[in-house]
C-alpha cells in the first residue's frame, strides 16, 4: 500500500466520526453515535464520502453513514466534516455483503447508491448493488415506504435496476433519464460528486430513481 494511502488508513482510524467491522453497533447508532433519534440515511459505496457529506450539510435534522470499504477514499470525506464541525455524518468500513449485520430492521430510514460500479459483466451480475441478493436486503433493512435512491451515469445500470424491481411490489416516486430536464431541481440531487463531474464532462446524462418498496 503506497505511504499516502497508510497514512490516510492510520488517521481514518483515529478520527471520532469513523467505524469498521469490529464495532457492535447495531442497534445502537441512535443511542451511541448520533446520540438522537433523527432518522438514519446510508450511503453504499460512497467512495469520497462526497455524497454523504453534502447531504448532512443540507440537512443537519437527518442523520448519514456512509459506507464503503476503501477506509482512504472516505478519509477524504470524514476529515472533511469534522473540519466544517458537521456532527451528522459517519462512515463505516465494511463490505456492503455484510450489511445486515451492522444494522437492525427498521433503524435505517433511507438508502441512497450514488454512481456505483455497474458491473456489467453477467459473471459479476450479483455484486451491481441492485441485484435481487441487495435489493432483499433493503426491503428488508427499510421496511415498507421508505426509499431508495440511486444516481448514475450508466444506461445499462438504470434499465437493470428498473426490470429487476418488477417482481417487488414497489412504488416509483421519481424517475429522471436526465435530471437536468427538470427545471426544480431539489437539494439531494445538486450535491455533485468526483463522479458525476467527470461523467458532466463527457457531456453522458445523469439519471436518477426513487423507488419504494409496498
Amino acid at each position: 500500500m503506497p505511504k499516502n494511502k497508510l497514512k490516510k488508513f492510520a488517521e481514518y482510524e483515529s478520527f471520532h466520526n469513523t467505524f469498521d467491522a469490529r464495532n457492535q453497533l447495531k442497534g445502537k447508532w441512535h443511542q451511541e453515535v448520533f446520540k438522537n433519534n433523527n432518522p438514519i440515511t446510508l450511503e453504499l459505496a460512497c467512495g469520497r464520502g462526497e455524497y454523504s457529506f453534502g447531504l448532512a450539510e443540507h440537512f443537519p435534522e437527518r442523520n448519514f453513514i456512509g459506507i464503503d470499504v476503501k477506509a482512504a477514499r472516505m478519509w477524504e470525506g470524514a476529515k472533511k466534516a469534522i473540519q466544517a464541525n458537521i456532527n451528522n455524518v459517519a462512515f463505516l468500513r465494511i463490505q456492503i455483503d455484510f450489511l445486515m449485520d451492522y444494522f437492525e430492521l427498521g433503524e435505517i430510514d433511507e438508502i441512497w447508491i450514488t454512481f456505483p460500479d455497474p458491473q456489467p459483466q453477467k459473471t459479476r451480475e450479483k455484486q451491481r448493488l441492485t441485484s435481487p441478493k441487495f435489493l432483499e436486503k433493503y426491503r428488508l433493512l427499510l421496511d415498507i415506504n421508505k426509499s431508495v435512491h440511486l444516481k448514475t451515469d450508466s444506461d445499462f445500470l438504470f434499465k437493470y435496476t428498473l426490470d429487476t424491481l418488477t417482481p417487488y411490489p414497489n412504488q416509483i416516486i421519481e424517475l429522471l433519464f436526465n435530471i437536468d430536464d427538470k427545471e426544480d431541481l431539489q437539494e439531494t440531487l445538486k450535491i455533485k460528486t468526483y463522479y458525476e463531474r467527470m461523467w458532466r464532462d463527457k457531456n453522458i446524462p445523469i439519471k436518477y430513481l426513487n423507488f419504494q418498496f409496498k
